[in-house]
């Protein structure tokens, strides 16, 4: 029942917001046309007849209704009507409220046009049509000659108003689409970087093992004593193919490297240098400790340079945007899995987040997300900021 009544009421809602002043406008000529018909003032006599003045007072406030087809010609042409109207019957015009309200819509309407010349055009005839029907008012004050005038201004500014915020508020929107644009095309830029980061370094454990099976195929080629030309014939392709396998790696690692790149052919870094990284975040005024729980072993490569590399990126980006003075790295040999946890005292927020725009958590995501592991990232209580990883493995990998 809840939910049907909110399905209603957000249909009526929509109804009002896109139809509910044209209902206002209809309603507001029938009760002018209705009042012309029906009015019996004994002081003031209608010179027309009744059955050309009711239709004219609806006429000149449905005018209203070609707005949204004509935003800046359907104002102006109720003005021009009732001006009109009031050469016919002078005290018409300024005696029906719906006439009245009619003018100060429309003036609203001249005051929100898009282009501002229009705009004061439109100001300057409302103004002067409104004059004109205080003039052909028999029993017009000089009073009036300010105030219907006046309000109609009023009304114009109110419209002025209104098209300058939608105009602020449109411009804003455009900012706000344009920065996440901009933000999105920086996370897929993070996205490719790391992922390109991560393809040299698997370049340099894939190669290093298809080399090593290139060795020791030709070792064995070498010393195989039963049926040696099948062995050497299938050595020797064993050989060819993992050379082939490692100039096809370096062909793509050319493609992936972008120009100005070090070539340095230092050896990939692992946990067991995890106390050298800590050491030098301590050089830079962030005190680092690095603790093990469970049975340290051999981690399968390609897992122990992610788990390097994401301390190594937690621990810079709580050295730039967390203004924290201590970090502990934790990592836990689990069963089946490495867990790693760096928590800072920092301010709690952009440790792990590269100064918000989380391009920082991007990188780690991906490392984390190539083994199948998981990665969480967020504020501690009490303060500070902790980044959990679990990184699957096979006990005992080399």
């Amino acid at each position: 029942m809840h939910v049907r009544y909110v399905r209603h009421m957000s249909r009526v809602w929509a109804w009002a917001r896109g139809y509910g002043v044209d209902a206002l406008v209809g309603i507001a000529a029938i009760e002018g046309a209705l009042e012309v018909a029906l009015r019996d003032d004994a002081g003031r006599e209608l010179e027309t007849p009744r059955w050309f003045a009711a239709p004219a007072t609806a006429c000149v406030v449905l005018a209203l209704l070609g707005r949204r087809r004509w935003p800046f010609a359907a104002p102006l042409a109720m003005w021009v009507l009732a001006a009109g109207l009031s050469f016919v019957e002078g005290w018409l015009v300024v005696s029906v409220p719906s006439l009245y309200i009619a003018g100060l819509i429309a003036s609203l309407l001249l005051g929100n046009a898009a282009d501002v010349a229009r705009a004061r055009l439109g100001l300057a005839i409302a103004l002067g049509a409104a004059a004109i029907v205080v003039a052909n008012d028999p029993g017009h004050s000089a009073g009036q000659f300010v105030v219907i005038p006046g309000t109609m201004a009023i009304a114009w500014f109110a419209g002025l108003a209104l098209r300058e915020r939608a105009g602020q508020a449109e411009a804003a929107q455009e900012r706000a689409v344009r920065a996440e644009r901009e933000r999105e095309e920086n996370a897929r830029r993070a996205v490719f970087e790391e992922r390109v980061r991560i393809a040299r370094e698997l370049h340099d454990v894939v190669a290093h093992h298809v080399s090593m099976m290139g060795v020791q195929a030709g070792a064995a080629r070498m010393v195989i004593d039963r049926d040696p030309a099948k062995a050497r014939d299938a050595l020797a392709a064993i050989e060819a193919s993992s050379r082939q396998a490692v100039d096809e790696l370096h062909r793509l690692l050319g493609f992936l490297r972008q120009a100005g790149d070090a070539d340095d052919l230092a050896p990939s870094p692992g946990v067991s240098q995890l106390p050298s990284l800590a050491a030098g975040m301590s050089d830079s005024d962030l005190a680092v400790e690095v603790g093990v729980e469970g049975e340290a072993r051999p981690l399968p490569p390609t897992v122990d340079v992610s788990a390097y590399r994401i301390v190594q990126e937690a621990l810079t980006n709580t050295l730039k945007h967390a203004g924290a003075s201590r970090a502990d790295v934790r990592l836990r040999y689990a069963p089946g899995a490495l867990e790693l946890e760096i928590v800072d005292d920092g301010r709690g927020a952009g440790a792990a987040t590269g100064g918000g725009s989380g391009l920082g958590l991007i990188g780690m995501r991906e490392r984390a997300a190539l083994h199948g592991g998981q990665l969480t990232a967020g504020p501690v209580p009490g303060g500070g900021f902790a980044v959990r990883v679990t990184l699957p493995t096979a006990d005992g990998a080399r």
